[in-house]
């Protein structure tokens, strides 16, 4: 506890040291960034203003492609100015701020998985029900509910990541995530890191579930 120091901001693992490969990270990453944004905007867009796609499937469809959007414009953006700028610097509040809202993503994006997973469930297994089911006020309501309860999710964990006290303000990742900054925490290996590591492996649990019922529904 004699090492304990107030953390005001934090310094994240840079991909080189190297002006140039610096640069080229930089144009890398704002190609695929654009790239990706492009995509999903582009989903966004043709669904909004193709009447023959306002069906519940899409509507799901575009949630996705906010949160997909959502996810990379949390990270990439500000490694992207880092190499640029040369620095590796963030804010506390800016680690903060990024972990909670890519953790928000990250569980609205399993959660929407599992969501259109059972939408087609319903729409082959059940499709004389499928429009008393998977009406436009349940859609409403099912959204809501996974965007209401993916970022009271993400407070729970960025609030108990945060609590703890930090020994280093070195974050080995180039984005802030949760596992390395709880590497940073005085108390070491705690109660709250087996919470988020047990979280990790129940997401990609999640993930996995998810992914291999939408396939399967899909071309059942």
């Amino acid at each position: 506890m004699e090492n304990q120091t107030i953390v005001s901001y934090f310094l994240l693992m840079e991909f080189s040291k190297d002006r140039h490969l610096q640069l080229l990270h930089f144009f890398l990453f704002f190609i695929v960034y654009l790239a990706t944004a492009a995509t999903n905007l582009f989903i966004i867009s043709a669904v909004a203003f193709d009447h023959r796609l306002h069906r519940p499937m899409y509507f799901f469809l575009v949630n996705l492609a906010v949160q997909d959007l959502g996810i990379v414009s949390v990270i990439v953006p500000k490694s992207m100015i880092n190499s640029l700028m040369d620095t590796t610097h963030i804010s506390y509040f800016g680690c903060f701020a990024q972990v909670l809202i890519f953790v928000s993503f990250e569980a609205s994006d399993l959660s929407l998985l599992t969501v259109m997973a059972y939408d087609r469930y319903v729409a082959i297994c059940h499709p004389l029900h499928y429009g008393m089911v998977m009406n436009w006020k349940a859609c409403t309501k099912i959204v809501i509910l996974v965007w209401v309860t993916s970022v009271l999710y993400a407070m729970l964990h960025t609030s108990g990541t945060f609590s703890t006290s930090f020994c280093s303000n070195v974050v080995n990742q180039f984005f802030c995530e949760i596992p390395q900054l709880l590497k940073l925490s005085c108390s070491g290996f705690s109660l709250i890191e087996a919470g988020v590591i047990f979280r990790k492996v129940e997401e990609r649990i999640l993930f996995i579930i998810s992914r291999n019922q939408l396939c399967l529904i899909l071309r059942w």
